[in-house]
């Protein structure tokens, strides 16, 4: 089993590790539009007026643009201890066993291992570079590179602007999450449905859970309380849908 997650918006201030070398980075494959990237980024955190509108930044956030400038030279930390929006928090990837079995998706590394070190920053997966392509179409074949050749059950749970970039067609579980009213009518409840998942992720790692199917993944979550749906995928490249409904 592996479990793709998003990244989170929220991330940790500052790190106090040694300065970012991609050469220690999970998967070498993605170095060099890694490398790519981060030039751009920091070319980009030069002109502060330009760095903010590309960003998104609000006001609470334009300490991102020095983080940019500074993205070679600062301080890292650990994925996990990065991440720590509502996701991560239900997670608790600090003092779970096995993060082998996890990868994180982002905009300018590509693929985490938790145990990767990269300093903060900030780069939304809608950022657009003059002179390259959408990020998602960027980094597709690197990561195709990485994850393609995996024959293990891979349980999605990013979200779908991260799904774009790859897919895990119909040896995947792509898991959405509802909350169901009284009338029967179903709706996305933005941060219920990312602490669901930081709560499914760490049911499947703390429990040593092992699933070789999408049936052995409903069963399994089935049997932790959850009321689970599960739909065969329409075609061989599409991914298995597992919804989580709660009332």
């Amino acid at each position: 089993m592996l479990i793709l997650l998003p990244p989170s918006e929220g991330k940790a201030g500052q790190g106090d590790g040694p300065p970012l070398d991609l050469g220690r980075l999970s998967s070498p494959a993605l170095n060099p539009t890694r490398e790519l990237l981060v030039d751009r980024l920091v070319e980009l955190c030069a002109d502060e007026d330009a760095a903010v509108k590309a960003l998104k930044l609000p006001a609470s956030a334009r300490h991102y643009v020095q983080a940019g400038r500074t993205l070679r030279t600062a301080p890292t930390l650990a994925a996990w201890e990065l991440y720590n929006g509502v996701l991560y928090d239900r997670l608790g990837l600090g003092d779970l066993p096995d993060g082998e079995q996890v990868f994180i998706a982002s905009p300018l590394w590509g693929l985490l291992r938790p145990s990767d070190r990269v300093p903060p920053y900030r780069m939304p997966m809608s950022t657009r570079f003059a002179g390259l392509d959408t990020l998602a179409k960027l980094w597709r074949p690197a990561v195709a590179d990485v994850l393609g050749a995996r024959d293990e059950l891979i349980v999605d749970l990013r979200s779908g602007t991260y799904a774009q970039v790859w897919g895990p067609k119909d040896r995947g579980v792509a898991v959405r999450v509802f909350k169901e009213d009284a009338d029967g009518g179903r709706t996305v409840v933005t941060h219920m449905a990312k602490a669901t998942r930081g709560e499914v992720a760490r049911a499947l790692l703390a429990g040593g859970a092992r699933p070789e199917s999408a049936a052995d993944l409903a069963d399994f979550l089935a049997g932790q309380g959850w009321k689970v749906e599960l739909s065969e995928p329409a075609t061989r490249s599409k991914p298995w849908q597992l919804d989580i409904v709660s009332t």
